[in-house]
């Protein structure tokens, strides 16, 4: 390499699959790194064993698991169940991935809107389900019950019209050049 003149780092492979039982020790260590309050082994045991009405989804880089997201369906919705990406991979563009590949997920089951909570506080994830067309209708108060704050109801409807397409589309085109996707089925 020429002094001064910097090579790009090839870009981070990123696989997003279904989350299995046996991944669970990665998806409890970020659950634990970014919930006041984290799910239980047990309780995500519970939603994995539901395979009709959840679909649960894991980020791996490598062997490491450096993010997750789930929902539950019920009649045409999709109920966002929880999101979360590893702190130390915060900031670069893979809550966004994450959401799209679970937007997508639920395409798939026939959903036709998209909700979930959020803490009134959270910006970061506020912009980013803002991005996705989301928008507050109303507010659970005291929702958190170990800090005691407000949770925003947000919903997105009709993610299987055309214009949801193009807004998803333009999503997926702007993630980050360093992280490469794969999503599995």
């Amino acid at each position: 390499m020429t002094e001064g003149v910097r090579t790009p780092e090839a870009p981070v492979d990123v696989i997003i699959a279904p989350m299995r039982t046996k991944d669970l020790k990665g998806v409890l260590r970020v659950e634990e790194a970014v919930f006041p309050q984290p799910w239980s082994h047990r309780l995500f045991a519970e939603e994995l064993s539901q395979r009709t009405s959840r679909a649960y989804r894991a980020a791996w880089v490598g062997r490491s698991i450096v993010g997750f997201a789930g929902q539950m369906f019920i009649d045409d919705e999709s109920h966002v169940n929880n999101i979360a990406v590893d702190p130390s991979w915060q900031g670069r563009g893979l809550g966004a991935v994450i959401l799209a590949d679970l937007v997508r997920t639920a395409l798939a089951r026939g959903a036709r809107h998209l909700t979930l909570e959020v803490r009134v506080g959270n910006e970061p994830a506020l912009a980013l389900y803002q991005r996705f067309g989301m928008a507050p209708v109303g507010v659970r108060r005291n929702y958190y019950p170990v800090t005691g704050d407000d949770a925003l109801v947000m919903w997105v409807r009709d993610i299987d019209s055309e214009s949801y397409a193009e807004r998803l589309s333009v999503i997926e085109a702007r993630t980050s050049p360093d992280l490469r996707v794969t999503s599995r089925a």
